[in-house]
């Protein structure tokens, strides 16, 4: 039998997605507590594949891993979750043999956290727009050896909150801190510091410099979209991972609090 899971995680607690040696990890964590209850033997007997390699500081409220069991009775997010940390089970899904979580991915939705520092909302929006569609993001991400660097984003959408602003981009496939680095372009967009035009000609191939990356922290994996492919969960399994997450967002609350005062007070 072949397996599916929806995961969540806090990208901060990890020296990001991919198995390293002596390093915590996602797939390390997912792998020690897979095997642990003898539900896997190891990773590469049981086919384990992830959807995205996120880096070192990316959290995620949708990625997805895949293996292969004789033991299914345990992959239960009741069960997972109490054995995981920094990482929840949110789902569960019995899929094809075949089943790849990266190459059946149909789209790919990721999220920035972006505080407001005074921004021109309307020169973001516009900027955001010229990244819809095919392009060669080259000046946008940090290439890989024989990739492609020519992907389709189907859209890029700056959301104003009190405070803050998200930025949404969504396409089948990203290239290495390409996200990132959008949205850091948008931020310059918005301080005036990029204009439309400059955009423009970054993703014909004219730059000389590349857009440094934002910072790893405000960025979350929000959503795949898949074909065919339901995820179940128990509700203790989701009681134990809303427990986790409020207590994280209780600290996190109390700091900005904190820091806020002090900012008010100088």
């Amino acid at each position: 039998m072949r397996l599916a899971l929806r995961i969540a995680y806090d990208g901060t607690a990890f020296y990001g997605f991919q198995r390293q040696p002596d390093l915590r990890t996602v797939e390390g964590e997912l792998i020690r507590v897979l095997t642990k209850l003898g539900i896997i033997d190891d990773a590469e007997s049981s086919n384990f594949k992830g959807a995205s390699r996120t880096d070192r500081g990316v959290s995620a409220f949708f990625n997805v891993v895949s293996f292969d069991t004789e033991n299914s009775r345990l992959a239960r997010p009741e069960i997972l979750n109490h054995h995981l940390r920094d990482v929840w089970v949110l789902g569960v899904a019995e899929v094809p043999e075949d089943f790849h979580p990266r190459f059946w991915a149909k789209s790919k939705t990721y999220r920035y956290y972006l505080v407001d520092e005074g921004f021109d909302v309307e020169a973001m929006r516009e900027c955001a727009g010229l990244f819809v569609g095919t392009h060669n993001f080259s000046a946008f991400a940090k290439l890989e050896p024989h990739r492609d660097p020519v992907r389709e984003l189907t859209r890029v959408e700056v959301i104003k909150r009190q405070g803050y602003y998200i930025i949404e981009l969504e396409g089948k496939s990203f290239l290495w801190e390409m996200a990132r680095r959008i949205v850091n372009a948008l931020r310059f967009c918005g301080l005036g510091i990029l204009t439309e035009r400059e955009i423009e000609g970054m993703l014909r191939g004219e730059y000389s410099k590349k857009i440094p990356p934002a910072r790893p922290e405000g960025l979350v994996l929000w959503r795949i979209e898949y074909e065919g492919v339901k995820f179940s969960a128990d509700e203790r399994g989701i009681k134990k991972a809303k427990r986790d997450l409020f207590e994280r967002y209780s600290e996190a609350l109390t700091r900005a609090a904190l820091f806020g005062d002090l900012l008010l007070g100088l």
